[in-house]
Formats: structure tokens, sequence, C-alpha cells
């Protein structure tokens, strides 16, 4: 159904937002260069999975 479909794929938008804000947090508080750099790699992968989310239903 194209109802559940939405909801499935607003549910997915908010992890993705989630762990995006997640995983810069744990860059900003990271100890090591190493670790900040592979969070911040991680927050802009879920980032790109947002743009890629809402340019598909825009």
């Amino acid at each position: 159904m194209a109802g559940d479909d939405m909801l499935q794929t607003e549910s997915n938008l908010r992890f993705y937002q989630r762990r995006a804000a997640q995983e810069r947090l744990m860059a900003a508080r990271a100890v090591t260069n190493a670790a900040r750099e592979r969070h911040e790699m991680l927050a802009a992968r879920f980032n790109d999975r947002v743009e890629q989310m809402q340019a598909h239903f825009a």
C-alpha cells in the first residue's frame, strides 16, 4: 500500500537524521583524530541518505 510505504520512508528519514546528529556529536567528543574522522565520515554518509530521501520525495 502506498500509505504504508510513506510511513516507512518517514521513519527511515528520521532514523538517518538522528544517526547523522549522533555521529556529529561523537566526532565533536572524539579523543583521537582517527575516531573523529571516522565519526565525521559516518555522519556524512547518513546525511547523504537524508538528502537522497528528501530529493526522492520532494
